[in-house]
């Protein structure tokens, strides 16, 4: 059999890791026969391309337009360009991989779809936790009702950053693209985290490739960087069945911590914690206080193992478990948190913190606040949090367009 032609779209940052699992792959399963990238010498990858006389194209356009075979187009670019190429690859007959998060809006998505159904090929979304073991197994056993019904799924991730990060390119931290105006809604949400909250709602979800779908949520978000966007954020949403879902994230605390998640069912709480000292890295499951089961750790095996399906997948009918169907789910409840608050809070100088090895900024007892809040299950603002302001429920049942007004953002 012959193998399979894959292009790599964006050779910088993550895109040059993608290159890298791409190059541990057996030469008789794939053959790289292009790459995208506007500016290939600021990629660590670049050289070893060039050495091996890959071509790098500024757009997947010219990529196209130069006759460029590609069985799989897998996109690592910036978000807002995320959908619009992974339909171009579709119109020219490819199947794709796409990083997270799927994209900047809920109408983005559905066109998606669309576009994949017209053409008979298949997507898929690169959220690694989906395509472990553990949250497959999780995922089948809470389908056959081994802990009862859900009642609350929480999760909690601080993964502090530095100015460097935002500094990184011309999108971090913004709202829209400067150019083009197209939404890009970069955040902790949208970007690092976004594998945390798709997770709750991937689990939830009613079949396998189906996520549960958000019905309401309460956001609340504030800044301490010099950004359009946020970098922190806690929001309440709802899903079908009234399951409760908490998210707390930020990358404006002193310090790491998480990712956490606890899922509340009537018959047992399913727990993962990050390990530390001698705890060992497993999903829990408890019983009136008991351990009475684990699974895998989401970070067991190879992060890249939805590469490794999604060229098995070229040549044989490969299952997707996490398309865009599924994927969608974070989309809709970030743009909902997006139509939640009416505008972004700056936090008070009298709680901004500044490092200088590593340069970067944070919020003064944020960490404890949002611990706190995870644990207790509550918003900052019910906590007393100085900094919060509650924003309004958005309902997100018939939701479909962001912003639901233009001159939202």
């Amino acid at each position: 059999m012959a193998p399979v032609s894959v292009v790599m779209v964006g050779i910088g940052g993550y895109g040059a890791e993608y290159v890298a699992a791409l190059d541990r792959l057996p030469l008789e399963k794939i053959r790289l026969t292009g790459a995208v990238d506007p500016f290939p010498t600021r990629s660590c990858a670049e050289p070893g391309l060039s050495e091996r006389q890959i071509p790098v194209f500024p757009s997947l356009e010219a990529l196209f337009q130069a006759g460029c075979e590609a069985d799989l187009v897998v996109i690592a670019s910036p978000i807002h360009h995320h959908i619009s190429q992974s339909m171009l690859a579709l119109n020219h007959g490819c199947d794709v991989l796409c990083d997270k998060p799927l994209g900047a809006s809920i109408q983005e998505a559905s066109a998606l779809i669309r576009a994949r159904e017209a053409s008979g090929h298949s997507v898929r979304i690169g959220y690694q936790w989906s395509y472990s073991e553990g949250i497959r197994s999780l995922k089948r056993d809470i389908q056959a009702g081994r802990f009862g019904g859900p009642i609350r799924m929480k999760s909690v991730c601080l993964w502090p950053r530095t100015l460097a990060y935002y500094r990184r390119n011309d999108w971090a931290g913004r709202l829209r693209d400067v150019t083009t105006g197209r939404w890009i809604l970069d955040s902790p949400l949208n970007n690092a985290l976004a594998h945390f909250l798709h997770n709750l709602f991937f689990l939830l979800g009613p079949a396998a490739g189906l996520s549960a779908r958000p019905i309401e949520v309460t956001a609340e978000v504030c800044r301490v960087n010099s950004i359009e966007s946020f970098d922190t954020v806690a929001c309440r949403a709802r899903a079908s069945g009234d399951v409760e879902v908490l998210f707390y994230g930020s990358h404006a605390t002193q310090d790491s911590y998480g990712p956490r998640f606890e899922l509340e069912f009537e018959e047992a709480i399913v727990a993962y914690k990050k390990p530390v000292g001698d705890v060992k890295d497993e999903i829990s499951i408890e019983v009136d206080g008991r351990r009475v089961g684990i699974y895998p750790s989401p970070n067991a095996g190879d992060h890249f193992a939805k590469l490794t399906e999604a060229v098995r997948a070229v040549t044989g009918s490969e299952p997707i478990e996490c398309g865009p169907e599924a994927a969608a789910a974070q989309t809709l409840c970030m743009n909902g948190v997006h139509e939640s608050i009416s505008e972004i809070p700056t936090v008070s100088s009298t709680l901004r913190r500044r490092s200088v090895q590593p340069d970067r900024y944070w919020i003064d007892g944020l960490d404890g606040d949002l611990r706190r809040c995870y644990e207790r299950g509550v918003l900052p603002s019910e906590a007393g949090v100085s900094w919060a302001i509650k924003g309004q429920t958005i309902d997100l049942v018939n939701y479909d367009h962001f912003p639901t007004s233009e001159n939202h953002a």
